[in-house]
């Protein structure tokens, strides 16, 4: 019987809140403290999940034998580095870094010091990617769409690593080839990033994903298609439904979503625990970000953007 993780936050923005919710109602974890530069932030959100504000990143390494990191993107690398140095157990929000020399840092002192990094890809935890998973057979084609307002939350990255990501990570595992080939337009709407790209990725055994990320459309709207030898599939996230179309007919589900970010820091304790592999480990972080780096890439070569 292994005493409760002890946990420690950094950030207290949006996700980060969340995290400190599922974190104090974890009881595997002893959530040890909260660090944002923002104090009255992190004293808000420290209370609501009955820990402590803590002034800085060392203060918290100095009590945490794990840490997740849900910071600005930007600040990812360096944060990272503290926490890997120190020899904690690190939990990495998507995406991983904004460079594949930064992550590849990452992976490196990770396994150099023997601790777990996991990579906040929360789409495999949800019920939807096991339905997917249930239902397609080495898919040929994959449609992906995920559309949602504008908010200036998440802005500092594009539309790629904020959003199309997720899915882009979903693509990698259900092709389960390399990439071949990777084409993308984009565009900037409201703000300085990235707030729409379509892209289109080949894989080496001539599998193909089509994927489109918008943060600029009326409503939110997550679908997929994918087609295999047998039939095709039709999913809805939102609203938790699933159709398949073969030879023998339309078969219909759906189901109520468990909670995917609990789902996720179970699997990261179990992990840090030895009781489990690392569900995302660092490497599948690495390679979600290097397809995302590569549509971003294809997106600022077209000259009409």
């Amino acid at each position: 019987m292994h005493d409760p993780l002890r946990l420690a936050i950094v950030g207290a923005g949006h996700f980060g809140r969340y995290h400190v919710l599922k974190a104090a109602a974890e009881p595997r974890v002893a959530l040890v403290g909260i660090v944002d530069p923002d104090a009255g932030k992190a004293a808000r959100v420290a209370a609501e999940g009955g820990a402590r504000a803590l002034p800085d990143l060392d203060a918290a390494l100095a009590e945490a034998e794990a840490v997740i990191v849900a910071a600005t993107t930007r600040a990812h690398h360096a944060l990272g580095l503290r926490v890997l140095e120190a020899g904690r157990h690190l939990f990495m929000e998507k995406p991983l870094a904004t460079t594949l020399a930064e992550a590849d840092e990452l992976v490196a002192l990770a396994t150099a010091r023997g601790v777990v990094l996991q990579v906040g890809h929360l789409e495999r935890f949800s019920v939807a990617r096991s339905a997917l998973a249930r239902n397609v057979s080495r898919p040929l084609a994959m449609e992906f769409a995920r559309l949602a307002p504008f908010r200036e939350r998440g802005t500092d990255v594009s539309v790629v690593l904020d959003l199309m990501i997720h899915d882009i990570d979903l693509a990698l595992t259900l092709a389960e080839a390399p990439v071949a080939r990777v084409e993308a337009v984009g565009r900037k709407v409201l703000s300085d990033q990235l707030d729409f790209a379509q892209a289109r990725v080949t894989f080496a055994n001539a599998a193909v994903a089509s994927l489109t990320a918008s943060r600029v459309s009326p409503a939110v709207e997550r679908l997929a298609r994918l087609f295999d030898a047998s039939g095709s599939v039709a999913v809805d996230f939102v609203g938790r439904r699933l159709a398949r179309f073969d030879h023998d007919g339309r078969h219909e589900e759906s189901w109520q979503d468990t909670d995917p970010l609990a789902v996720q820091l179970a699997s990261f304790v179990a992990a840090v625990r030895g009781e489990a592999p690392v569900i995302v480990d660092g490497a599948a972080g690495r390679a979600a970000l290097a397809v995302a780096l590569a549509v971003e890439a294809a997106c600022f070569s077209d000259p009409s953007a």
